[in-house]
């Protein structure tokens, strides 16, 4: 198995600790450094293990939605792909379609997460006119 499925496999386990809620698992997929930009900015991985070591962050379902794009140069892989997601913040259901970019980091333990980026999923075709579902 080459590098960039080695990834796609290890985000896919991610997504399934996610979903399962396990915070320790969810953990073991990135860096101690690990952070998570979205619209309101970084978070540490401190925060969001804590969050569903508590319970207020839940994952009921998170799905891919399309092909992933992976890219490798050097001791980084980078995969994008968009996916849709459902669960609850503070006993509030949610639901998300989102475009997720994470950055993967060689480590003396294999494969880690070093970043994770998220963008909310237009409805209808991007800004070129393509559908925003490849």
């Amino acid at each position: 198995m080459g590098s960039e499925d080695e990834v796609r496999a290890l985000s896919a386990a991610w997504d399934q600790a996610l979903v399962a809620n396990d915070p320790e698992r969810v953990a073991s997929f990135m860096i101690d450094d690990w952070v998570y930009v979205g619209p309101d900015g970084v978070t540490p991985k401190s925060d969001i293990i804590g969050w569903i070591a508590s319970g207020r962050l839940r994952h009921d379902r998170m799905t891919s939605a399309g092909p992933e794009h992976v890219v490798h140069a050097g001791g980084t892989i980078a995969l994008t792909a968009r996916k849709t997601s459902a669960g609850a913040w503070d006993g509030n259901p949610y639901t998300a379609d989102e475009w997720i970019t994470e950055v993967y980091v060689q480590t003396g333990n294999g494969w880690r997460c070093a970043l994770s980026q998220k963008t909310p999923a237009p409805s209808g075709p991007g800004p070129s006119g393509r559908p925003t579902t490849t």
